[in-house]
């Protein structure tokens, strides 16, 4: 079972592009050593795509870039050029939250992980990072019947 989930709230450097995301307190971020993820210092969570909300206009202002296989989806600012979140190639049906982007005050905990993006295929199944963006489901005991 999940823990409680609050509503956080970020976006980008020039504040054009804002969204709001529900994820637990606690996270585990993953700090990634993929050729993108390791220039930009990217340490990112990551959330079921469900759970993830643009605000305002922001859509206007975001602008993607793709390369390899394009299951990534690297978008970022078009006004400030920073990359608060993006759809991840472990993750394709979720969104990974970067950090540094949220605005203070609704994290209490974050467990930060080493993700080996550059043998991402393998490590990916060894780390779990899969899971993070599927809806974990709560069973009561009339369920089983």
């Amino acid at each position: 079972m999940e823990s409680e989930l609050v509503l956080h709230n970020g976006g980008c450097y020039c504040k054009k592009v804002r969204w709001k995301v529900q994820a637990p307190t606690s996270v585990i971020a993953w700090k990634c050593n993929c050729s993108d993820c390791s220039m930009r210092g990217n340490v990112h969570f990551v959330v079921p795509h469900q759970r993830c909300e643009l605000l305002g206009d922001s859509d206007q202002f975001i602008t993607t870039y793709t390369f390899g296989t394009h299951t990534a989806k690297h978008t970022f600012c078009k006004v400030c050029g920073i990359t608060s979140f993006y759809t991840p190639q472990s993750n394709p049906d979720g969104i990974a939250v970067t950090r540094a982007c949220l605005d203070p005050g609704t994290l209490s905990h974050v467990e930060i992980r080493n993700f080996d993006g550059k043998n991402w295929e393998d490590f990916c199944d060894q780390s779990g990072i899969a899971l993070q963006s599927k809806i974990q489901m709560a069973f009561t005991r009339e369920d089983y019947h």
